[in-house]
């Protein structure tokens, strides 16, 4: 775990020290920084996640590589669904939603089109992976 902390605190200072570029195994991948409220802790955390756009919308993937269980982000944003988001230079309030149904798979499979792991991920999982929806609040 501590691996994992170091490895994302990198690459957040990297996001925000290159207006939301980064490079490595993410270059030229949308990137987002999500922080979340944590479900028991109530602590902010701050997760560097790829997204994909949907018109307004920014959706995530809690595909935590295929593993067998969900990631502590997406927890938080169940029980907290009010998380900030950094997009570029850019960083406002969105309102988290869980896709359902037609519309999570429409969604997921679009990603794995786009990013061939996002399949792997799945099949490496028993696990139906949540994909999550951020619309800006007003």
């Amino acid at each position: 775990m501590a691996d994992q902390n170091e490895f994302n605190r990198k690459i957040i200072e990297e996001f925000r020290a290159n207006a939301g570029v980064v490079g490595g195994n993410f270059k030229g991948a949308p990137m987002v920084l999500l922080t979340t409220t944590g479900a028991k802790s109530g602590n902010e955390m701050t997760t560097p996640l790829v997204y994909m756009a949907d018109g307004p919308r920014y959706v995530i993937f809690a595909s935590k590589a295929g593993a067998p269980t969900n990631p502590a982000w997406y927890h938080n944003l169940v029980a907290n669904p009010n998380p900030t988001i950094e997009v570029g230079a850019e960083k406002f309030v969105a309102e988290a939603a869980v896709a359902q149904g037609e519309e999570r798979e429409t969604l997921y499979n679009r990603q794995a089109g786009r990013m061939p792991a996002f399949a792997e991920y799945q099949s490496k999982t028993t696990r139906t992976i949540p994909v999550v929806i951020l619309t800006r609040k007003s």
